[in-house]
């Protein structure tokens, strides 16, 4: 069936259901899950005219695989690279993608390459730098756009929003989509000593594409989301806030790294499957 999600944008993601990213690593393990419906690559590993077979497997039985890109910098004070955007529409098109995400982040400025996410500022500056790179990007895809909100160990000073209203704002003037990380929402609020379920009361939950789920680690009195552990149990209990409130159309578990056996991947995989009502994979 149809999930109707984000009616401003007049947009439709259908039902995903729960997913798993996809790695090299463990492309065997994703290629064998018999009821897989949705899975996500790494836009930047993909070679549009010749993707990697278990990728092809995958789409060719009907599963949704949606590219995620890392490196567009739609947070850049600099317009995005267009030939960034258009590798990531040739992916969609080679994948044929529902949509494509990218993150609410920069990740290069004045030439230079960060090698990691890094938050924008909460301003109006920012904003209107980030509606610009979205607006760009959106125009070029063939298919609907969702932004993800990153974890963050910090936040830049004298912020003119809170992070909802930053995002509200942010998806109103946009139509794009909202990939919700609920690994993000948890560690964030840890860090700050905030309520994770206060910031899910004033988002626009109706706007969430799909969500992004995974495991971290405490170290130095912070929180780190780093994908190389299992989802903790607050994390899990975040789901059911989260869809006691409004059950998004999918949740995709994402692991980089420390990769367990399949048997603790499918346990993963089944808990999401519970904590947010939806069917299990296997």
């Amino acid at each position: 069936g149809e999930a109707a999600v984000a009616e401003a944008a007049d947009v439709t993601v259908p039902d995903l259901g729960v997913g798993i990213g996809w790695r090299p690593e463990i492309a065997g393990f994703v290629g064998a899950l018999p009821g897989l419906r949705f899975a996500e690559v790494i836009a930047e590993s993909v070679h549009p005219a010749h993707p990697a077979p278990g990728l092809l497997e995958l789409r060719d039985r009907g599963a949704a695989i949606v590219p995620h890109g890392v490196k567009l910098s739609l947070g850049g004070a600099e317009p995005v690279a267009a030939g960034r955007v258009a590798h990531l529409a040739a992916c969609a098109e080679a994948l044929k993608a529902p949509l494509v995400s990218e993150h609410v982040a920069f990740v290069r400025a004045g030439g230079i390459e960060a090698g990691h996410l890094l938050p924008v500022p909460r301003t109006r500056a920012a904003l209107d730098a980030l509606t610009a790179n979205i607006r760009r990007t959106a125009a070029e895809l063939p298919v609907p756009l969702a932004v993800e909100p990153i974890a963050t160990l910090f936040d830049w000073p004298d912020a003119e929003y809170t992070e909802a209203d930053f995002l509200t704002e942010l998806l109103e003037r946009t139509d794009a989509l909202l990939l919700l990380d609920v690994a993000n929402v948890y560690a964030n609020a840890r860090n700050r000593g905030e309520d994770p379920a206060a910031l899910l009361d004033r988002l626009p939950l109706e706007r969430i594409a799909y969500c992004h789920v995974a495991g971290g680690s405490e170290e130095g009195g912070r929180y780190h989301d780093t994908h190389a552990a299992a989802v903790p149990s607050e994390v899990l209990d975040l789901i059911g806030e989260l869809c006691a409130r409004h059950r998004p159309p999918g949740f995709l578990l994402e692991r980089d790294g420390r990769y367990p056996p399949a048997a603790e991947l499918r346990a993963e995989l089944d808990a999401i499957a519970v904590a947010s009502g939806l069917p299990a994979v296997t």
